[in-house]
């Protein structure tokens, strides 16, 4: 059984543990009406902050409970990535020098993005629901440690979805001296493994309208063209008297189709034509194949989600790669319902929320997002775009003018090139057609102009709303209470550590009262400027008919024959506060 292996991983297999609990700082909500002060009671989040630290603060009330959790983590491929882009960044050097220690300097991109990685997927494993989907998105440079990540940390992947990332090779001149990147990878696990999705694309995909004594079944092709750059005439063979015509070869080889007659698979029409017969039982215990291909037409690709968000918020927002929306829509509606909650702790540009938005829009759902982005963008950028999307926006029209592609051949004509691409410019310009035209710039080995054509009509807004968070205090410093948190963060946090459940509404006559469980009532008797004491003066205010109390308080004086005679568990604070 192959396991994953790297410089650090003995540092960082336990670290999510150690990581200290933050409470989250809102700092404000918005909605269709605007941004408030006040919380206007979403439960969509985005969160500025370290998603190590942010993880680990939303435990308290989402471990367990996130339907899909969908990142797309930095894809290592090289020393200029930085995290949440650079591996190189002094927030990544730090963490690594605190935690993996001195060999943390000599770690290879690898080790450093595995060290990275590790402990979020930890915590993210925490966070998913029982029967909850996991997606995560990579290219070629991790995939294979990826693969082997996700096994270890979560169990073995389900499926591998591969996308057409871009409509055509970086560099489509030299595709045919070495192999072309256009495509991206998602790997997908979930728990239960016979949950069915609904990835029907068609009405009649998971319909059988025949039947016979074998079952229900639908019809499927089982021949295809053999012109041109197809013909195979191996394909031609001859399966239970029947060899495809000039024009036709079998999809598959001899053995297959073979088997297929002899299993009653094969189905001939009254014209004398083969099909396949799928039948219903087939699908019940497949979740999905292992390698399945996101039709881009559905998805999108980069480009088109670059070009999304130059017309939600301009092109100055520095990506050059951006996930469609399209693609993040598809891989949610397959696996949620209306009411889910969807994470993505690697934001970005916040496609996953706007994602969520649109579905929401489509199936007038209401499903959650969680977005935690640690860059200094994730106001002005991440949370502008969702903002625009739910008030509307003006879609400009984003049109490429001039693009030639430089390659070795064309390279010494290089002047003539930049002349044609600046009489473009020129020519734009003077035609008035276009409120921006930008000078001409080489982009993945291709010359081009780019103008911006100003859009007539506003595009709507979608309803929805979110609150926005900063990564606040610790909740415990040097093992002491950090009361600048607030009493509240901290009755909420001590509930979910005893229960796993959500603290009740407070109680006017009962101020220390947390709520109940299990046969338990659950008190935190604490004061901010004084010692407090579990006496037989406290005991008098628990008004709470329980089974068994479980007290909280700096001192106790009541003997071990009282909290035994009144079923009572003393907890001292805040030694006895357990940490996530």
């Amino acid at each position: 059984m192959p396991t994953l292996e790297w410089i650090g991983k003995s540092k960082v297999v336990n670290h999510h543990l150690d990581v200290p609990y933050h409470v989250l700082d809102r700092k404000y909500s918005f909605d269709e009406s605007g941004q408030h002060e006040e919380d206007n009671g979403s439960e969509n989040m985005i969160i500025h902050g370290d998603n190590l630290l942010a993880l680990k603060s939303l435990l308290p009330q989402y471990e367990g409970r996130i339907d899909c959790i969908y990142i797309d983590p930095p894809y290592a491929t090289g020393n200029d990535w930085i995290y949440n882009d650079k591996v190189d960044d002094p927030i990544m050097r730090k963490w690594l020098g605190a935690v993996v220690g001195a060999e943390g300097e000599d770690l290879s991109r690898h080790d450093k993005w595995l060290c990275m990685m590790y402990p979020r997927m930890r915590l993210l494993k925490r966070l998913l629901a029982p029967n909850g989907v996991f997606f995560v998105s990579i290219g070629d440079d991790e995939l294979a440690n990826l693969l082997l990540l996700v096994k270890e940390v979560f169990g073995n992947p389900n499926a591998v979805f591969v996308w057409k990332s871009r409509s055509k090779p970086t560099n489509a001149g030299n595709a045919k001296f070495r192999p072309q990147k256009v495509s991206e990878y998602i790997i997908m696990y979930t728990q239960d493994k016979n949950r069915v999705f609904n990835v029907g694309e068609k009405e009649d995909d998971y319909s059988y309208p025949n039947e016979d004594e074998f079952g229900k079944f639908r019809t499927s092709t089982i021949l295809t063209s053999n012109f041109g750059t197809y013909q195979r005439e191996t394909m031609r063979f001859e399966v239970a008297g029947y060899t495809p015509p000039a024009d036709k070869r079998w999809k598959a080889g001899i053995d297959t189709i073979q088997g297929l007659w002899n299993n009653h698979r094969l189905l001939f029409t009254a014209d004398g034509s083969p099909m396949e017969k799928i039948y219903e039982q087939d699908n019940e215990s497949v979740v999905t194949p292992l390698y399945t291909l996101i039709d881009s037409e559905i998805s999108g690709t980069a480009e088109s989600g670059k070009t999304e968000l130059n017309s939600i918020i301009g092109s100055g927002h520095g990506f050059d790669t951006v996930k469609p929306v399209g693609l993040i829509q598809y891989l949610i509606s397959v696996c949620t319902d209306s009411n889910s909650i969807i994470l993505d702790s690697f934001a970005g540009t916040g496609t996953t929320a706007q994602a969520t938005i649109c579905l929401n829009k489509i199936d007038n759902g209401n499903r959650k997002f969680i977005l935690i982005e640690m860059m200094d963008y994730a106001d002005s950028i991440t949370a502008e775009r969702i903002k625009r999307v739910i008030t509307g926006y003006s879609r400009d029209e984003e049109s490429v003018l001039y693009d030639e592609e430089i390659t070795a051949k064309n390279l010494s004509k290089g002047a003539e090139i930049l002349d044609r691409a600046n009489c473009t410019v020129k020519e734009a310009k003077d035609s008035g057609e276009y409120s921006t035209v930008k000078q001409p710039k080489i982009e993945d080995g291709h010359l081009r102009v780019v103008a911006i054509k100003k859009a007539k009509d506003q595009e709507p807004g979608i309803p929805g709303s979110f609150s926005y968070y900063e990564l606040g205090e610790p909740l415990l410093k040097d093992g002491l209470l950090n009361e600048t948190v607030g009493v509240d963060k901290i009755r909420e946090y001590v509930f979910f550590t005893e229960t796993k459940q959500k603290i009740a509404p407070s109680k006017a006559d009962e101020p220390y009262f947390l709520g109940q469980h299990a046969g338990n009532a659950y008190y935190f008797y604490y004061q901010k400027d004084s010692l407090t004491t579990l006496d037989r003066d406290f005991l008098h205010t628990v008004k709470t008919k329980s089974t068994g109390y479980v007290i909280y308080a700096d001192l106790c004086t009541l003997s071990d024959r009282e909290l035994e005679q009144y079923h009572i568990t003393f907890k001292k604070i805040p030694r006895d506060i357990s940490r996530l």
